[in-house]
């Protein structure tokens, strides 16, 4: 498959695949040669990976005194080796961030002061909402790599040989549900990996009820034990109706498209973000194709563009001028842009993305054309979620494997959760 590379030591293709586990060998500062050593790490898929390996050889051909180490995991194991490594204060020199990380790390000083930094990281051509996303009490601790949105992408071979209507991108949650009992009783598979688990369909089916994760400042939560009980019912009927994927293959997600049912060929639709999604495309012999989520019972969007994940730097990089150097590079190189294309969202610079737009081609093209679908139709984002809201995740999906085993009710998961998620906020 296509690969990442870590210099030194790392150069088997064992050796590569322990580090994308690992989250990168060896430790910045400079190589034996005199060379500065950066540590970079991000989750993706290999696809993603490719890509930015061709973008850093770039960026290293152009800087030939700084040496890139790179590695790469899916999104669960990602998260959790960032979250040790912060910890014992070893965060790598740049990291990719996620929109509900910035305010965990920013409050951990974890993360370089950007704005320090000014002369080098250049973002006059990135919308300053979008750029806002990455400033938490007034100070950029991370700038926003991408723009993307939720999507329920799908099997098109597999849905169109069903005979069930194609979704043409106008449906409630309701009829979302209809549609995947009729695709699971004509294919003998589930319609889709069950969304109870996810905390990100959540927030998209309780915005289309006018509500929301979180309180404005991130103090509280925005729903109550009521709303997740009528969620977690929802899905839990589909469950049992095998209209959504079984508990066995529901409880192995790790964050990989190449773990989902549908990616498995398991199931006809997967929920995801768009970027990621491309991920499918060599998965699912059939063809995908991307669909809006579904919307409130009065039409109202839940899903809403988001900067599709952050660059940030450590604030404990030794060489923190050339870490920004670094991520200026990715973020406004036209020819970084050219390379990476959409495997991290829409460019959030202006100009490189009116540049590269009309040379999209294959899954890049067909993000372009599904955010195209949805522009001007989604509410703003909602501000970035608190610190505690990366365990809470994992708590939202843990509670609910306890609902897909049916050793709890929803009622009383919901009740579960509620109670821990205000302790969680309240530490």
């Amino acid at each position: 498959m296509p690969g990442h590379r870590t210099k030194g030591f790392c150069a088997s293709a064992a050796a590569l695949a322990l580090c994308a586990v690992l989250a990168g060998c060896g430790g910045s500062g400079e190589s034996a040669g005199g060379k500065v050593v950066l540590r970079y790490t991000w989750w993706g898929n290999p696809d993603r990976a490719e890509r930015t390996e061709q973008a850093v050889d770039l960026f290293e051909k152009r800087n030939p005194d700084i040496d890139i180490q790179t590695s790469f995991s899916g999104y669960d194991a990602y998260k959790q080796k960032l979250a040790t490594q912060a910890a014992g204060g070893d965060a790598p020199d740049v990291m990719q961030l996620d929109y509900r990380q910035i305010d965990q790390y920013a409050s951990g000083d974890v993360l370089l002061d950007l704005g320090t930094q000014r002369d080098t990281l250049r973002t006059d051509e990135i919308d300053p909402g979008l750029l806002a996303t990455g400033n938490v009490a007034g100070t950029q601790y991370a700038v926003p790599q991408g723009r993307g949105t939720e999507t329920v992408v799908y099997d098109v071979k597999t849905w169109k040989e069903s005979g069930v209507p194609l979704p043409d991108g106008e449906w409630t949650w309701d009829e979302w549900a209809d549609a995947m009992r009729a695709l699971a009783k004509k294919t003998g598979k589930p319609g889709a990996t069950d969304p109870g688990q996810s905390e990100d369909a959540f927030e998209v089916w309780l915005r289309g009820q006018g509500k929301s994760l979180y309180t404005e400042d991130g103090s509280a939560l925005g729903f109550t034990t009521a709303d997740l009980t009528r969620w977690w019912t929802f899905t839990d009927r589909l469950r049992r109706d095998k209209a959504v994927s079984p508990a066995e293959q529901t409880t192995q997600l790790e964050g990989s498209v190449e773990n989902t049912p549908l990616g498995r060929g398991l199931a006809v639709t997967d929920s995801n973000w768009d970027a990621p999604a491309g991920g499918f495309q060599a998965l699912v012999e059939g063809g995908i194709a991307l669909t809006p989520m579904p919307t409130g019972p009065d039409g109202r969007r839940g899903q809403y563009f988001k900067p599709s994940m952050f660059l940030g730097a450590s604030a404990e990089t030794g060489h923190p001028d050339e870490a920004v150097q670094f991520i200026d590079f990715m973020i406004n190189d036209p020819q970084a842009g050219d390379i990476l294309r959409a495997t991290r969202g829409i460019s959030v610079n202006e100009s490189v993305r009116k540049e590269i737009d009309p040379q999209l081609t294959d899954f890049d093209r067909i993000i372009s054309d599904y955010q195209a679908t949805v522009e001007g139709r989604l509410e703003d984002p909602p501000p970035a979620p608190p610190s505690g809201d990366s365990a809470l995740q994992t708590t939202f999906q843990r509670d609910y494997d306890q609902v897909s085993y049916e050793l709890m009710s929803p009622r009383e998961a919901a009740e579960n959760y509620i109670t821990e998620a205000k302790a969680e906020l309240r530490s």
